[in-house]
């Protein structure tokens, strides 16, 4: 048998490119997933074709066609029309489309459903259940890799820094105001901005990077607006959010990661691109792995703090081929309060990481020391 060499597989997502990829291999098909096509646009004669390692991905093609395609030995799979997410999504999420049927009052939107769907089986699902919650994560990692731009060594084309930092943390506290401006900031001198997408340090993190470009008072005049619900439970949190964006309905973009396993935690409305995960553990190492110029932690509780040793471990261990910048912004949190400024000093004693490891409370030094330390890459 021959050996399967994954490098020759394609993935085909667009309908123009399915002519073109039966042009280039003539009446054998094989190695080609096609994603989320409708063949029935297509005049399409199967018979025609010698099938080998060809998969449909939620595709629409009329019955005799999928018979056809079976007899052949294709791969189809279809996702029941009663879920309320697509398994086989080839693209990020939206804040307008998560946000789809949204009202104070009486939320019916897309994002909440999917919650509720989820939370229904969250702790043992079914295997179809699983499945396609599997694949439609995989479908996330796939678009984020197209949209960061990955070369051959795992760095990205964008210069990916993440942040890190309590989910409580109120719109009036000081270092929500510290991670916008370190956010914006770092937007403007070419740093592609990404957060865990939820509220708190997440939403200050998209916010700031939205306003990259724009006037500081602008800025100032949007937290404005959202101290007026300081809490992510308070009820209109979502709506000054809604009223910072018909305020200024243009921004830069950014990246939010997002997970429905905390489905107390609103998606915040700031981030341009939306990676949502079903799988928490998936969505907080890609988060890590992705931000490869650096991870800025503001002050957050046990998850913050569970981020920061994923982080040092996946640069103690060289695991994504870089050493990547860690920058912590509080010193009364890092050095007095928890003391992890100095263990994870004494951690990478001798390592190279070692010097990628800082601590400050001012936005403008973050990006003169990320400037001055990009990534190490591992010999």
């Amino acid at each position: 048998m021959q050996k399967f060499d994954p490098s020759n597989e394609r993935f085909i997502y667009e309908l123009e490119d399915v002519s073109s990829f039966i042009a280039q291999n003539g009446a054998l098909l094989r190695n080609c997933t096609f994603q989320e096509i409708d063949f029935t646009q297509l005049d399409m004669d199967w018979t025609a074709f010698q099938i080998e390692n060809i998969t449909f991905l939620g595709c629409k093609m009329l019955m005799k066609d999928e018979l056809i395609l079976h007899e052949k030995g294709a791969y189809i799979y279809k996702a029941p029309p009663s879920l309320p997410y697509d398994p086989f999504r080839h693209a990020l999420y939206t804040w307008q489309e998560l946000m789809e049927g949204y009202h104070p009052e009486n939320d019916q939107s897309i994002d909440l459903k999917i919650y509720q769907h989820f939370y229904d089986t969250k702790f043992n699902p079914t295997i179809n259940e699983a499945l396609w919650q599997r694949i439609h994560d995989h479908a996330m990692d796939d678009s984020l890799r197209e949209l960061l731009e990955y070369d051959d060594q795992g760095m990205t084309k964008k210069k990916c820094v993440g942040f890190m930092g309590g989910h409580s943390t109120k719109r009036t506290d000081s270092y929500y105001m510290k991670t916008a401006l370190s956010a914006k900031l770092l937007a403007e001198n070419d740093y592609f901005i990404v957060s865990g997408g939820g509220p708190g340090i997440m939403e200050a993190t998209n916010l700031g990077a939205y306003f990259a470009g724009k006037p500081h008072e602008d800025l100032l005049k949007a937290i404005g607006i959202l101290q007026q619900a300081p809490y992510y439970t308070n009820k209109d949190f979502n709506q000054k959010a809604l009223d910072v964006l018909e305020e200024f309905p243009e921004g830069n973009e950014s990246l939010a990661i997002p997970t429905w396993f905390y489905g107390h935690e609103p998606s915040n409305l700031f981030a341009s691109h939306i990676a949502k995960y079903f799988s928490n553990s998936i969505r907080e190492d890609t988060l890590l792995a992705i931000s490869l110029y650096g991870i800025v932690c503001a002050p957050g509780s046990a998850g913050t703090t569970q981020e920061i040793f994923m982080d040092a471990t996946q640069n103690h261990y060289g695991t994504f081929n870089y050493y990547s910048p860690m920058v912590f912004l509080g010193h009364k949190r890092y050095e007095i309060d928890t003391l992890i400024f100095p263990l994870l000093k004494q951690l990478s004693w001798g390592k190279e990481y070692s010097k990628l490891l800082f601590l400050t409370d001012e936005p403008t030094e973050i990006l003169a020391w990320l400037n001055q330390h990009p990534p190490i890459p591992i010999e």
